[in-house]
């Protein structure tokens, strides 16, 4: 059965408006928040209401997965590290544990396709193929992929998730992302290509060849996002991008992080077109995949951090700019409230 998405909905203008015509009365220079005040009035557009309601359950969902491609060179680590890094994360050792503890968001952690014999419930295959020589999912596959991301966007949904964070855990993925993101915008190879991992200069060539080999076999798969993710993403990749379109359908504000919810987001935008409206760029990765893929759904990223990555930390370190503009709203005083002095 064809994967079909529900109409996304547009955020609340009028309440955009309103919550921007109401930074216009606090106690301060018209203005002088800057994006602080953009943030807050994204927020009441999502939520429908000015002002909007105090972020109370912000959640972060990892998305993990191996890609054949890993074993190709192109990164500098290990396809074998994806699986200290679920640990880690599950752990709480890692990055992305920190940063969502200090923001004071909840982490989910869900192996997609984990190149191991762990089973569970939202698991599609054991790392995802080579893209460069073959396909990296069946067509059942990435359906059961973008599935198992709409199903992980209506739990945190109906749980009662305010904010979601879809982060990325895999060696490898920028391959395949930047795949996405070059078939997609209609971009050649080299420019879409970064150091991701941190790879020298035998690797970014190495990546070249990859990206160019999966490229030409994207090609004739452009007019079906489900059929591109089969032949050029990777399960992980396709569950993000399920789990992007359906939160935007289900009327929740998500934030995007590197490369790769860039790259799921492109697809997603094809998958349900309009979802964008409900995505904020959190942050401008070193990557000019992700560059590439912001431009082109045309949002503009937060703060520069310079992180490389991604794997949600950038995402995750902008959640409290999030919270607080959401509080500016509803807290700060008004000129109204306090008068002149005689």
């Amino acid at each position: 059965m064809p994967i079909e998405f529900a109409t996304v909905p547009h955020p609340d203008e009028i309440a955009r408006a309103d919550a921007l015509r109401r930074h216009g009365l606090l106690l301060k220079p018209v203005g002088s928040l800057g994006k602080l005040e953009d943030l807050g009035a994204w927020i009441a557009a999502c939520q429908g209401q000015s002002p909007p309601r105090p972020l109370k359950r912000t959640r972060v969902v990892v998305f993990a997965g191996d890609h054949g491609i890993a074993a190709k060179g192109v990164s500098a680590y290990k396809p074998e590290v994806t699986r200290q890094l679920l640990a880690a994360a599950r752990s709480g050792g890692g990055a992305l544990n920190v940063l969502a503890d200090v923001a004071g968001a909840g982490l989910r952690v869900e192996d997609i396709a984990v190149d191991s014999a762990e089973d569970g419930e939202f698991k599609v295959r054991r790392g995802s193929g080579s893209i460069d020589v073959e396909d990296a999912l069946t067509a059942d596959e990435a359906e059961a992929a973008v599935r198992a991301g709409m199903r992980l966007a209506d739990a945190e949904v109906d749980s009662g998730a305010d904010l979601l964070v879809p982060a990325d855990l895999g060696v490898g993925v920028t391959t395949p992302a930047s795949t996405l993101v070059a078939a997609l915008t209609g971009t050649e190879p080299v420019a879409v290509i970064g150091r991701g991992s941190g790879i020298d200069d035998n690797g970014w060539m190495r990546k070249a060849v990859a990206v160019r080999d999966a490229l030409r076999r994207a090609r004739p798969a452009l007019s079906d996002p489900v059929e591109l993710l089969r032949t050029a993403g990777g399960a992980d990749l396709a569950a993000m991008a399920g789990f992007l379109a359906q939160a935007a359908v289900r009327r929740t504000p998500v934030l995007l992080d590197g490369l790769a919810s860039a790259a799921a987001a492109l697809v997603a935008e094809e998958l349900a077109p309009g979802s964008r409206s409900w995505w904020l760029a959190t942050h401008r990765s070193t990557e000019p995949a992700q560059v590439l893929a912001l431009d082109h759904l045309d949002l503009e990223p937060v703060v520069d951090l310079g992180v490389r990555l991604g794997g949600g930390a950038g995402a995750t370190a902008v959640l409290p700019l999030l919270t607080a503009s959401a509080r500016l709203l509803t807290e700060m005083t008004t000129f109204d409230q306090v008068p002149l002095p005689e």
